[in-house]
């Protein structure tokens, strides 16, 4: 599978974004698909991720209530709606495609297969 991210940009605090990953090549609901960012200087981090036919969900505390991810199966996307956002989540956004991953390790970037190229995410302050 390939994937393609897209949606990136700048935005004051507070603002939102939805992010977009486009799967080609393969049905998007074969796999687990997670987005992972990546702010100068620090470790890939999991934000979010969302489980096969979309039945279970994943977030990082750091953006649970604020950030919602869903796919559409038709479009074989992947969506992440990021509101209220803050200086904090400035980085790179990544989707990532595994097809089996244990719900305690959604969050490692290591058990991802497949990646997308990154996109920038800006909020300013």
């Amino acid at each position: 599978v390939q994937l393609q991210a897209s949606g990136g940009g700048l935005v004051q605090a507070g603002g939102s974004l939805r992010l977009s990953c486009a799967a080609s090549g393969s049905p998007s609901d074969n796999y687990v698909i997670a987005w992972f960012r990546q702010a100068p200087g620090k470790e890939r981090e999991g934000v979010s991720g969302i489980s096969r036919r979309g039945l279970f969900r994943y977030y990082s505390d750091s953006v649970k209530g604020r950030f919602t991810i869903s796919r559409d199966s038709a479009k074989n996307v992947v969506y992440l709606q990021m509101n209220i956002l803050k200086p904090d989540d400035t980085a790179v956004y990544y989707c990532a495609a595994v097809g089996v991953v244990s719900e305690n390790n959604w969050h490692s970037a290591r058990e991802y297969q497949y990646w997308g190229q990154g996109t920038q995410v800006t909020v300013s302050s």
